[in-house]
């Protein structure tokens, strides 16, 4: 499979692939030219599962029930972590 192939996988399909290559990478019975082609097709499916996984987390807002009884829609951030960049608070 190409990078280009890789690209157009949803996420799930390529959690799966990932998968079947960390198990046939675990087994050890795959020749050392195929592990390393497997090795370098799971970092991409890696960096794919990583992309869309930040796209889904940018999409995701917190709803909550305000004083007066009505519902409004912020950011979710995840506690510690600071809402423009996902990285740890200080």
């Amino acid at each position: 499979m190409n990078v280009e192939e890789i690209k157009d996988l949803s996420f799930e399909d390529a959690l799966s692939r990932l998968e079947n290559i960390v198990r046939e990478l675990e087994g050890g019975r795959i020749k050392l030219d195929d592990a390393v082609a497997a090795y370098e097709q799971a970092i991409s499916l890696k960096q794919l599962c990583e992309t869309k996984l930040e796209a889904a987390k940018l999409k995701i807002e917190k709803i909550e029930t305000t004083a007066d009884g009505t519902l409004s829609a912020t950011e979710f951030t995840p506690e510690g972590l600071s809402p423009i960049d996902s990285s740890p608070k200080a």
